[in-house]
Formats: structure tokens, sequence, C-alpha cells
């Protein structure tokens, strides 16, 4: 059974740093395309790293490049988020995911192109 159990949320001040962690069990994670969406109260869930098996290509989106960085451990079969000068608005609940598929880049930052889901770890920001 495919399973991603996501870790490593918190409280942070405006500035600040954390690394979420994506435990992955029941697939070769070297197989699958990772991704970590982000889900903010009233919005819609929203790509915000992903990493395509393979190549390992990745995509960041435009208001998290430069401060977040997507990696992977496939011998651990974790999944990293390291997100540096945390910002409120990246307040949310952040999920991992992993698809079987080489997502292209018009797929690789939607949710439903990924088949695989963990539950998710809320990150606050905020002084």
């Amino acid at each position: 059974e495919v399973q991603l159990q996501a870790s490593g949320g918190g409280l942070v001040q405006p500035g600040g740093s954390l690394r979420l962690s994506c435990a992955a069990s029941g697939f070769t994670l070297a197989d699958y395309t990772i991704g970590w969406f982000r889900q903010a109260p009233g919005k819609e869930r929203e790509g915000v790293s992903s990493m395509r098996r393979g190549d390992r290509n990745t995509f960041y989106a435009a208001s998290v490049r430069g401060r977040f960085t997507i990696s992977r451990d496939n011998a651990q079969n974790l999944i990293y988020l390291q997100m540096n000068n945390l910002k409120p608005e990246d307040t949310a609940v952040y999920y991992c995911a992993a698809s079987p598929r080489g997502l292209i880049a018009s797929e690789i930052r939607r949710p439903a192109n990924y088949e695989h889901w963990g539950r998710g770890t809320q990150v606050t920001v905020s002084s």
C-alpha cells in the first residue's frame, strides 16, 4: 500500500525557516514524480514545488522560487521541502504527493495529476 506521511510543520516567525519531511512507503520512491502542495483557508490547493522522476527536473511556484528547495533521498524514501525566509502568506496546510508518471511541465504543478497523497502538516508564519 502506497503511503505518504508529512511532518515538520509548526509555528515560525516571518523570516524564519522550516524543513518539511515526507516519509514514503509501499513503493520505490525513485520511480515517482514527487510534489509539495499547500492549501490555505478558503483557497484552492496549489502546487509549491515538484521534482520529476528520472531527470529530477524541478518546478517551483513563482511565490516560493529562491526561498524553497525540494529534495529527495531515494535510499531512505524521504522527500524534503526546505523553506527559508518564510512569509505570512506561506501559512497553509502542506501536503506531499507522488505520481508514477513522468509529468511534463504543464502537468507537474497540478494536484489532479498526483495519485497518492499524504496527510497535511500545518505551517503557520506569524509574529
